[in-house]
């Protein structure tokens, strides 16, 4: 799978794992401010310069994201970050390797 499919498709796990632990909805739902990160989250990886060469956004020597959604999803991904080894193992796994530093 291509980096950015695969980087688009783990942030709303991750996304929505916060959402429903935090704000009570329901799984696989967004509540109305998660669902706005998502739609940013997912328009700034479609206009990503590196596109498929693409390395971990924290790595990256570019910050697209406006600081506010920037403090938003630093949040979102410290809290669902550990936990995505208990609910989505293969993804935590895959995410480890490919993020592995040399």
């Amino acid at each position: 799978m291509p980096s950015i499919q695969y980087e688009k498709k783990t942030i709303v796990k991750m996304i929505r794992l916060y959402c429903r632990k935090k704000h009570g909805t329901k799984k696989g739902e967004l509540c109305a401010e998660c669902d706005a990160v998502n739609q940013y989250a997912q328009q700034r990886l479609d206009k990503c310069p590196f596109g498929n060469e693409k390395g971990t956004c924290e790595d990256c020597t570019i910050h697209c994201y406006k600081p506010d959604m920037r403090d938003k999803i630093r949040r979102i991904m410290r809290f669902s970050g550990p936990r995505m080894i208990l609910y989505y193992p293969r993804d935590a796994v895959i995410h480890m390797f490919r993020n592995k530093k040399s």
